[in-house]
């Protein structure tokens, strides 16, 4: 009878000990699970400075907002380097800021437009230049871009309008100053620019 009552203690004891011991386990893989779930919560969370001291502005999904701002990144570059003005000093700050989003085929697109005396026709000619964003297509996957736009040339007598074809692909670098969408365009080129119009101002 006392074997008896000893071995039942000793078994209850064995399921007392697992019992502890799963238990401890899960606790301890559950503290595992939340403290990478913080992590990873806190990775998506989207900080601003103020003063030089960061302050959480919203917590959100980043990889959700991304394609948002891919599309925001190449809509500004177009932007800033298609809208020109008859002025040197407007024609190189806009170009400069261009540059920032883009790899050096921008700076060659520059150079070739440049040397083909685009620049200076627009400046001699009184021109202003803007373009029209219709739409921008994505490839998550490549990570590659085509933008649709039309591109405006108005001088004194006419307005011209041309097609405004391009592409290109993009990459995600470190957030800056002069690149706010952590975004820089690649390879870009443009695949069309013909024109479509030329309609004639009225004088009075």
């Amino acid at each position: 009878m006392i074997i008896k009552n000893i071995e039942q203690r000793i078994k209850v004891n064995k399921i007392v000990s697992i019992s502890t011991i799963v238990f401890a386990v899960l606790i301890v893989i559950a503290g595992f699970y939340f403290s990478y779930r913080m992590i990873q919560d806190s990775r998506k969370s989207i900080y601003i400075l103020d003063n030089g001291v960061p302050v959480l502005a919203k917590q959100t999904d980043v990889l959700l907002n991304r394609p948002v701002e891919y599309k925001a990144q190449i809509d500004l570059f177009h932007r800033l380097f298609f809208t020109l003005a008859p002025d040197d000093q407007y024609i190189k700050e806009n170009i400069q800021k261009s540059l920032y989003l883009i790899d050096d085929s921008g700076k060659k697109e520059y150079t070739n437009l440049k040397e083909k005396g685009f620049y200076n026709q627009i400046v001699a000619s009184s021109s202003m230049v803007s373009i029209q964003t219709d739409s921008i297509s994505l490839d998550i996957e490549q990570k590659k871009f085509v933008f649709f736009g039309k591109q405006m040339i108005s001088r004194k007598s006419s307005i011209i309008t041309r097609k405004l074809i391009t592409e290109g692909f993009f990459e995600d670098i470190i957030r800056s100053p002069n690149n706010p969408h952590g975004v820089i365009l690649k390879n870009w080129r443009i695949l069309n620019n013909e024109e479509v119009s030329n309609q004639s101002k009225n004088s009075y």
